[in-house]
Protein backbone atom coordinates (compact mmCIF):
# COMPACT_ATOMS: atom_id res chain seq x y z
CA UNK A 1 0.00 0.00 0.00
CA UNK A 2 1.32 3.47 -0.51
CA UNK A 3 1.61 5.99 2.64
CA UNK A 4 -1.19 8.84 2.00
CA UNK A 5 -0.78 10.67 5.22
CA UNK A 6 2.45 11.74 6.73
CA UNK A 7 2.67 12.78 10.40
CA UNK A 8 5.84 14.06 12.12
CA UNK A 9 6.43 15.68 15.46
CA UNK A 10 2.95 16.58 16.18
CA UNK A 11 2.64 18.37 19.35
CA UNK A 12 -0.41 20.84 20.49
CA UNK A 13 -0.28 22.68 23.70
CA UNK A 14 -3.54 24.73 24.74
CA UNK A 15 -2.75 27.84 26.99
CA UNK A 16 -4.92 28.36 30.12
CA UNK A 17 -4.76 30.64 33.05
CA UNK A 18 -3.53 27.86 35.09
CA UNK A 19 -0.62 27.05 32.47
CA UNK A 20 0.19 25.22 29.16
CA UNK A 21 -1.36 22.38 29.03
CA UNK A 22 0.33 19.67 26.47
CA UNK A 23 -2.07 17.35 24.66
CA UNK A 24 0.08 16.07 22.00
CA UNK A 25 3.49 15.24 22.57
CA UNK A 26 5.47 14.30 19.72
CA UNK A 27 2.78 12.63 17.89
CA UNK A 28 4.87 10.20 14.60
CA UNK A 29 2.65 8.49 12.37
CA UNK A 30 2.08 7.01 8.78
CA UNK A 31 -1.57 6.24 7.19
CA UNK A 32 -1.82 4.19 4.02
CA UNK A 33 -4.07 3.93 1.24
CA UNK A 34 -7.18 1.90 1.52
CA UNK A 35 -6.86 0.85 5.11
CA UNK A 36 -9.01 1.55 8.46
CA UNK A 37 -7.94 2.76 11.41
CA UNK A 38 -8.77 3.15 14.76
CA UNK A 39 -7.39 5.16 17.33
CA UNK A 40 -8.55 4.20 20.87
CA UNK A 41 -7.73 6.06 24.39
CA UNK A 42 -8.79 7.13 27.64
CA UNK A 43 -10.91 10.34 27.46
CA UNK A 44 -8.63 13.49 27.25
CA UNK A 45 -6.25 11.52 26.18
CA UNK A 46 -5.99 13.72 22.81
CA UNK A 47 -7.71 11.35 20.36
CA UNK A 48 -9.79 14.17 19.10
CA UNK A 49 -7.26 16.85 19.17
CA UNK A 50 -4.66 14.72 16.88
CA UNK A 51 -7.95 14.15 14.40
CA UNK A 52 -8.81 17.98 14.52
CA UNK A 53 -5.48 18.49 13.49
CA UNK A 54 -5.04 16.34 10.73
CA UNK A 55 -8.14 17.43 9.16
CA UNK A 56 -6.87 20.92 9.59
CA UNK A 57 -9.47 21.86 11.70
CA UNK A 58 -6.66 22.95 13.87
CA UNK A 59 -3.36 24.03 13.89
CA UNK A 60 -0.50 21.86 15.83
CA UNK A 61 1.80 24.06 17.93
CA UNK A 62 4.63 22.50 16.76
CA UNK A 63 5.61 19.34 13.71
CA UNK A 64 3.49 18.66 10.60
CA UNK A 65 1.64 16.63 8.34
CA UNK A 66 1.91 15.56 5.13
CA UNK A 67 -0.77 14.63 2.48
CA UNK A 68 0.28 12.82 -1.12
CA UNK A 69 -1.79 14.38 -3.82
CA UNK A 70 -0.46 12.50 -6.58
CA UNK A 71 2.16 10.20 -7.59
CA UNK A 72 5.09 12.16 -6.07
CA UNK A 73 2.98 15.41 -5.18
CA UNK A 74 3.12 15.84 -1.04
CA UNK A 75 1.21 18.51 -0.27
CA UNK A 76 1.35 19.98 4.08
CA UNK A 77 -1.60 21.95 3.93
CA UNK A 78 -0.86 23.91 6.77
CA UNK A 79 1.36 25.91 4.37
CA UNK A 80 -1.12 27.21 2.42
CA UNK A 81 -3.51 30.47 2.54
CA UNK A 82 -6.30 30.54 4.42
CA UNK A 83 -8.68 30.45 1.33
CA UNK A 84 -6.23 27.48 0.14
CA UNK A 85 -6.10 25.56 3.50
CA UNK A 86 -9.78 25.91 3.17
CA UNK A 87 -10.13 24.22 -0.28
CA UNK A 88 -7.97 21.68 0.17
CA UNK A 89 -10.23 20.89 3.22
CA UNK A 90 -13.00 20.26 1.51
CA UNK A 91 -11.73 18.43 -1.63
CA UNK A 92 -9.28 16.29 -0.22
CA UNK A 93 -10.51 14.83 3.42
CA UNK A 94 -14.32 13.70 4.58
CA UNK A 95 -15.67 14.11 7.68
CA UNK A 96 -18.05 12.38 10.22
CA UNK A 97 -18.62 12.89 13.62
CA UNK A 98 -20.64 11.45 16.49
CA UNK A 99 -23.01 14.35 16.39
CA UNK A 100 -24.52 14.82 12.93
CA UNK A 101 -24.32 18.35 12.42
CA UNK A 102 -27.06 18.51 9.64
CA UNK A 103 -28.75 21.45 9.10
CA UNK A 104 -32.10 20.95 10.29
CA UNK A 105 -33.55 23.83 7.75
CA UNK A 106 -32.57 21.61 4.40
CA UNK A 107 -33.41 18.21 3.48
CA UNK A 108 -31.26 15.04 3.55
CA UNK A 109 -29.94 15.83 -0.11
CA UNK A 110 -29.44 19.32 0.28
CA UNK A 111 -27.24 18.46 3.41
CA UNK A 112 -25.11 15.89 1.08
CA UNK A 113 -24.97 18.30 -1.56
CA UNK A 114 -23.77 20.99 0.62
CA UNK A 115 -19.86 20.67 0.56
CA UNK A 116 -19.81 20.25 -3.44
CA UNK A 117 -22.06 23.34 -3.70
CA UNK A 118 -18.85 25.25 -1.72
CA UNK A 119 -16.40 24.28 -4.57
CA UNK A 120 -19.11 24.07 -7.27
CA UNK A 121 -17.35 27.37 -8.52
CA UNK A 122 -13.99 26.10 -8.63
CA UNK A 123 -14.46 22.94 -10.79
CA UNK A 124 -14.95 22.70 -14.61
CA UNK A 125 -17.37 20.67 -16.44
CA UNK A 126 -19.34 20.51 -12.81
CA UNK A 127 -22.86 21.15 -12.53
CA UNK A 128 -25.57 21.17 -9.88
CA UNK A 129 -26.96 18.58 -11.78
CA UNK A 130 -24.16 16.27 -12.00
CA UNK A 131 -23.51 16.57 -8.30
CA UNK A 132 -27.24 16.03 -7.32
CA UNK A 133 -27.06 12.66 -9.05
CA UNK A 134 -23.87 11.90 -7.22
CA UNK A 135 -25.71 13.03 -4.02
CA UNK A 136 -28.97 10.36 -4.84
CA UNK A 137 -26.41 7.40 -5.85
CA UNK A 138 -24.91 7.40 -2.29
CA UNK A 139 -28.08 8.09 -0.65
CA UNK A 140 -29.40 4.60 -2.28
CA UNK A 141 -26.08 3.46 -1.71
CA UNK A 142 -26.46 3.68 1.93
CA UNK A 143 -29.91 2.78 2.04
CA UNK A 144 -32.00 6.21 2.93
CA UNK A 145 -33.06 7.64 -0.82
CA UNK A 146 -36.75 7.34 -0.18
CA UNK A 147 -36.30 9.65 2.70
CA UNK A 148 -33.84 11.92 0.93
CA UNK A 149 -36.41 14.87 0.53
CA UNK A 150 -37.31 14.44 4.81
CA UNK A 151 -35.59 16.84 6.96
CA UNK A 152 -33.17 15.89 9.92
CA UNK A 153 -35.45 15.92 12.27
CA UNK A 154 -38.39 13.48 10.24
CA UNK A 155 -35.04 10.90 10.63
CA UNK A 156 -34.06 8.26 12.82
CA UNK A 157 -30.13 9.23 14.55
CA UNK A 158 -28.84 5.59 12.30
CA UNK A 159 -30.39 7.55 8.94
CA UNK A 160 -29.22 11.30 10.26
CA UNK A 161 -25.57 9.74 10.87
CA UNK A 162 -25.93 7.98 6.82
CA UNK A 163 -26.73 11.51 5.60
CA UNK A 164 -23.71 12.39 7.06
CA UNK A 165 -21.68 9.86 5.98
CA UNK A 166 -22.97 10.26 2.20
CA UNK A 167 -21.91 13.93 2.80
CA UNK A 168 -18.33 13.01 3.80
CA UNK A 169 -18.08 10.91 0.79
CA UNK A 170 -19.77 13.55 -1.60
CA UNK A 171 -16.22 15.04 -3.09
CA UNK A 172 -14.55 11.72 -3.48
CA UNK A 173 -11.88 12.29 -0.82
CA UNK A 174 -9.07 9.71 -0.48
CA UNK A 175 -9.83 10.17 3.38
CA UNK A 176 -12.46 10.30 5.62
CA UNK A 177 -12.13 11.45 9.14
CA UNK A 178 -15.06 10.03 12.00
CA UNK A 179 -14.94 10.88 15.48
CA UNK A 180 -16.80 8.77 17.43
CA UNK A 181 -18.77 7.80 14.51
CA UNK A 182 -21.27 5.10 15.93
CA UNK A 183 -21.62 6.57 19.56
CA UNK A 184 -24.31 8.51 19.39
CA UNK A 185 -26.01 5.38 18.15
CA UNK A 186 -27.31 2.19 20.34
CA UNK A 187 -25.43 -1.00 19.65
CA UNK A 188 -27.09 -2.44 16.72
CA UNK A 189 -27.14 0.45 14.56
CA UNK A 190 -23.54 1.60 15.59
CA UNK A 191 -22.81 -2.08 14.26
CA UNK A 192 -25.12 -1.35 10.96
CA UNK A 193 -23.26 1.92 10.59
CA UNK A 194 -19.71 0.63 11.09
CA UNK A 195 -20.18 -2.53 8.81
CA UNK A 196 -21.21 0.70 6.28
CA UNK A 197 -17.99 1.80 6.40
CA UNK A 198 -16.15 -1.23 5.80
CA UNK A 199 -17.79 -2.08 2.64
CA UNK A 200 -17.08 1.49 1.85
CA UNK A 201 -13.68 1.20 2.45
CA UNK A 202 -13.30 -2.28 0.61
CA UNK A 203 -15.59 -1.08 -2.74
CA UNK A 204 -14.06 2.32 -3.05
CA UNK A 205 -10.46 2.09 -1.55
CA UNK A 206 -10.93 4.95 0.60
CA UNK A 207 -8.83 5.27 3.60
CA UNK A 208 -10.52 5.74 7.44
CA UNK A 209 -9.15 6.83 10.61
CA UNK A 210 -11.61 6.35 13.09
CA UNK A 211 -11.62 7.52 16.73
CA UNK A 212 -13.45 5.15 19.08
CA UNK A 213 -14.57 3.77 22.42
CA UNK A 214 -15.66 1.16 21.03
CA UNK A 215 -13.13 -1.99 21.64
CA UNK A 216 -15.25 -4.72 19.37
CA UNK A 217 -15.21 -1.82 16.32
CA UNK A 218 -11.70 -1.51 16.74
CA UNK A 219 -10.94 -5.03 16.81
CA UNK A 220 -12.53 -4.97 13.53
CA UNK A 221 -10.02 -2.62 11.59
CA UNK A 222 -6.65 -3.21 10.11
CA UNK A 223 -4.95 -1.55 12.40
CA UNK A 224 -5.25 -0.21 16.11
CA UNK A 225 -3.51 3.03 17.36
CA UNK A 226 -3.58 3.96 21.09
CA UNK A 227 -3.26 7.33 22.30
CA UNK A 228 -1.19 7.14 25.22
CA UNK A 229 -0.06 10.41 27.46
CA UNK A 230 0.07 12.18 24.18
CA UNK A 231 1.74 10.15 21.78
CA UNK A 232 0.74 7.07 19.45
CA UNK A 233 1.31 3.45 19.80
CA UNK A 234 0.20 0.60 17.85
CA UNK A 235 -1.38 -2.51 19.24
Amino acid sequence: MKELLWVKGLHKSFYTPAGELKVLKGVDAVFYEGEIVSIVGVSGSGKSTFLHIVGTLDRPTNGSIEYRLGDTEWCNPFLLSDFQLALFRNREIGFIFQFHYLMPEFTAIENVLMPALISLQKQRNVTVEICKQRAEKLLDKLGIYSRKDHKPGELSGGEQQRVAVARALIMNPKIVLADEPTGNLDAITGEELFKLIMDLNHETGITFIIVTHNTNLSSKCHRVLRMIDGRLTEI
